[in-house]
């Protein structure tokens, strides 16, 4: 039987990789957010917020990397395998920054099919910047609603995940999933 795969999406600073991490510690399997290592990797060459200046490059090392956490996560022996983010992610921020992409980035959308999708919404109380992660909390409301669009373009039924304790969040994922 092939490992189910669940992504956890949502704007920036909702909560994803600390829900992340309390499955990890909880052993399941999961494969953490991979911007942060693409934008580091560009600091020490010296690019500061490759998003914001080279997006079509960012946005395409980005798609590798989801295509190949895909593809790990297609070939687990795990029951089920959390993904921070997931391929429809690039194409969301790609239109949030009303920036053009080639063909391939809709063909992996549809090509790399998830079994579900959790999707967290802003969340003030616990909306942090920090230097990798410039967007305001405005903004992060118009990704969120990018994210929205885009996976629901691509027939993806998006389960809320309502807010509580990193403990309580993860709690719910694991219920509906294992309800599902």
């Amino acid at each position: 039987m092939k490992a189910k795969k669940i992504v956890i999406t949502g704007g920036p600073s909702t909560g994803k990789s600390a829900i992340i991490n309390e499955l990890t510690k909880r052993g399941y399997t999961c494969y953490e957010e991979i911007s942060r290592q693409v934008t580091l990797e560009a600091r020490e060459k010296g690019v500061d917020q490759m998003f914001l200046t080279q997006p079509l490059l960012f946005s395409e090392l980005l798609l590798q990397g989801r295509e190949q956490q895909y593809k790990d996560a297609e070939n687990s022996d795990s029951e089920f395998v959390f993904l921070d983010r997931g391929v429809p992610d690039v194409v969301a921020y790609m239109d949030y920054a009303n920036e053009a992409y080639p063909d391939n980035f809709v063909q992996s959308c549809k090509d790399n099919i998830y079994d579900y999708v959790f999707i967290l919404a802003p969340w003030q109380e616990i909306y942090q910047s920090d230097a990798v992660r410039y967007e305001s909390f405005e903004e992060a409301k118009i990704i969120h609603q990018n994210l929205l669009k885009t996976y629901k373009k691509y027939d993806y039924h998006l389960q809320d995940v309502p807010f509580g304790s990193i403990e309580t969040r993860a709690q719910h994922i694991i219920d509906v999933v294992k309800a599902l």
